[in-house]
């Protein structure tokens, strides 16, 4: 299984509530840039599972209306709630993208790599690339890749 951990990309900092905060034109085009080199990378089978926050949706709808919103991916998501509904390490599918939030995606990055939840941070519109894998019956994880829009 891969799992793709996806920071939304730049949002306004105040809005009516936390939910409806909108990307910035900035964070509009770090989102272009970030699903463009996704979209070489990915299957079409890709599942892309989304925070209901408009930011994340606007992140993700680079890929059209290939997304489902998940409400257990809201701000302030366990790192449980996201290993869960990507369904981690066999998944819900191949590839499995997951649009979210900080500081869950980097205590979810910080599980899989050290199997401590730390505090790490993502820049927003940064992608974490992991790959579950079975080595001589043991299961591991792999990074893949570290990706942040401005080195694109």
């Amino acid at each position: 299984m891969n799992l793709i951990l996806w920071r939304h990309a730049e949002a306004e900092d105040h809005a009516a509530s936390d939910l409806v905060r909108q990307l910035t034109p900035r964070g509009r085009k770090q989102a272009q840039g970030i699903a463009k080199w996704l979209k070489a990378r990915v299957d079409d089978d890709a599942v892309f599972l989304a925070s209901p926050a408009t930011r994340t949706i606007q992140t993700v709808e680079a890929f059209g209306d290939r997304y489902r919103v998940v409400d257990s991916l809201a701000p302030g998501a366990s790192t449980q709630a996201v290993l869960e509904a990507a369904g981690w390490p066999d998944g819900i599918a191949e590839t499995v993208v997951v649009i979210g939030h900080q500081p869950t995606l980097g205590h979810v990055a910080a599980l899989l790599m050290t199997g401590h939840q730390v505090e790490w941070s993502m820049k927003k519109s940064g992608i974490w690339w992991f790959q579950s894998r079975l080595r001589n019956g043991d299961g591991q994880t792999v990074l893949r890749a570290v990706v942040n829009p401005d080195l694109l």
